[in-house]
């Protein structure tokens, strides 16, 4: 099937993909109990060395820039305490981590986590975390402009692959929060 954005030929729902997910996200999907049906998340394979933003969109289209969203770990401290969550935000922008980010975390201090614990920690590639599959517990917040696109392109959880999903899914995720001004 045709993706419903971009110029991917070839679009397969994540459903009949499992193997080629990481293990967390595969879970997920498996386990799928959503309000967005799971055969409306779609896989398409692309590039892994090509996966970050920038080159992708040079790549696959520069209208992707506004139907995508980046998924990023963040850390928040307070008192020696760190708490790990997750931002999604328009691939266009970038995650407020010293203002919403940071209020909403009631946090000292954010920052984005650093690379070898976000992969750890997720199970997931470094360039493809996304937020289908994170770890029980840990906060999503989610900027409402992602919400409010009809598709989203996000990771697959490797650099290879994309997911894409209609963006009301993001806001049902387990422990999603929107968060307004959460992109600058």
């Amino acid at each position: 099937m045709r993706a419903p954005i971009g110029s991917f030929d070839r679009a397969r729902p994540a459903t009949d993909c499992l193997d080629e997910l990481t293990r967390p996200v595969a879970e997920a999907i498996r386990s799928w109990a959503g309000s967005v049906p799971a055969q409306e998340i779609l896989y398409i394979d692309t590039d892994p060395a090509i996966a970050d933003t920038a080159a992708f969109v040079e790549h696959y289209g520069r209208e992707l820039l506004s139907q995508s969203a980046n998924c990023v770990v963040v850390a928040a401290r307070r008192g020696g305490e760190t708490t790990l969550a997750a931002c999604l935000v328009p691939s266009g922008t970038r995650a407020d981590v010293n203002g919403a980010v940071r209020r909403r975390l009631g946090a000292r201090k954010v920052s984005f986590a650093p690379m070898d614990t976000a992969v750890e920690l997720t199970g997931m590639e470094y360039g493809g975390i996304t937020p289908i599959g994170l770890p029980a517990g840990w906060p999503l917040l989610v900027d409402p402009a992602v919400v409010d696109l009809p598709y989203v392109l996000v990771g697959s959880g490797r650099r290879r692959g994309k997911l894409i999903a209609p963006g009301k899914l993001f806001a049902a995720l387990p422990a999603a929060e929107l968060i307004e001004g959460l992109a600058v």
